[in-house]
């Protein structure tokens, strides 16, 4: 099913200011949630929000991009949360971040057709960092948050230099991935993020929820 303009303006929202959707990536079907901030407006920003590896239970759902939308939310921006390739009811299978990436530019070409006048924001958290930062050049977003980039696992070296507001948001105990690793990589920038280092925090932030939140709401 292919999300035409005139469908996502016709799209059906709850009393959460919520609506599910599919969009179309190019596999076919993407599972999306779009949520619209109370105080919308024809230039309120739209932020796609990435999730972690589908391989280890990464969903749309997980706790930390819940956490991310409703910040964004209260920031005014329109949220939109998907799935990647062969989680939930989107088509496909994992493709190591390579598919992934085309299918998010391609959900971005699609809202800006059906929002113009908004600025694009991305955000990503784990493996959906990378996603994020690969697709951001050529997406050409306006701001960018990586959350737990995993900088020590995938070849962030080889993509292009940031050159938009952004920042990096990283706990100093990660057990995922490499912490100092981060640190190094973000040091290394020619255009340096704004770097939230949460030391006691792991990779999943178990109760350092609102303390993202709090970060978020301050540095953006």
């Amino acid at each position: 099913m292919i999300i035409s303009q005139m469908s996502l303006s016709q799209l059906e929202f709850d009393q959460h200011n919520t609506a599910s959707t599919v969009m179309q990536g190019l596999t076919g079907d993407i599972e999306t949630v779009i949520t619209q901030p109370h105080n919308l407006t024809e230039s309120s920003p739209l932020v796609v929000i990435s999730h972690p590896h589908p391989l280890y239970g990464g969903t749309m759902t997980n706790k930390v991009v819940h956490i991310l939308a409703k910040s964004f939310s209260e920031l005014d921006a329109i949220t939109v949360r998907y799935n990647f390739r062969g989680v939930g009811k989107s088509a496909g299978e994992y493709d190591h971040g390579i598919g992934e990436t085309e299918d998010l530019q391609a959900i971005v070409a699609e809202l800006r057709q059906w929002r113009p006048q908004a600025p694009v924001w991305l955000a990503g958290f784990s493996f959906g960092a990378y996603v994020t930062t690969r697709a951001q050049e050529k997406i050409k977003a306006e701001k960018l948050l990586l959350v737990a980039p995993p900088v020590s696992m995938y070849a962030f070296d080889e993509i292009k230099e940031i050159n938009v507001p952004w920042v990096v948001i990283q706990g100093g105990q990660d057990e995922v991935i490499d912490a100092e690793a981060v640190k190094n990589w973000v040091s290394e920038r020619a255009n340096p993020p704004t770097l939230i280092w949460m030391e006691e925090a792991g990779h999943f932030f178990h109760g350092r929820l609102n303390d993202i939140k709090h970060a978020l709401m301050q540095n953006w």
